[in-house]
């Protein structure tokens, strides 16, 4: 089963450099965006057989959903295309990446944006 991330990962790998300067996020977009991304790790580690993302909900479906809402949202406020948003994603990977212990730190406040989306 592809993760959720895949399409986005390919995306990626297709784009160009020299891009015009990502979009300022509110805050609203900002943990949106970064909750989108916690949740396609954390998928893509259950589905890994990886135990410390066993402590977390499966993030599929409701996970997923959020993803793609979040980041349509996204498009939509932003008037961004497609390749704006995947570095964005791109962005907030790296960043959730760098710091193993990071996931972790974001992942209580993101389930309760979860709940709260009514996925």
């Amino acid at each position: 089963m592809l993760t959720f991330l895949a399409p986005i990962a390919l995306t990626i790998a297709q784009a160009t450099t020299g891009a015009p300067p990502l979009p300022k996020l509110t805050l609203e977009q900002s943990s949106a965006l970064r909750c989108s991304v916690a949740f396609g790790i954390v998928h893509r580690q259950q589905a890994d057989g990886d135990a410390a993302a066993a402590q977390y909900p499966a993030m599929a479906p409701r996970g997923q959903e959020f993803f793609v809402r979040a980041t349509a949202r996204l498009m939509d406020d932003l008037g961004a295309d497609r390749e704006t948003i995947m570095a964005l994603v791109k962005r907030e990977s790296a960043d959730l990446l760098d710091t193993p212990e990071r996931i972790d730190e974001v992942m209580p406040a993101c389930l309760m944006m979860l709940d709260a989306s009514g996925l």
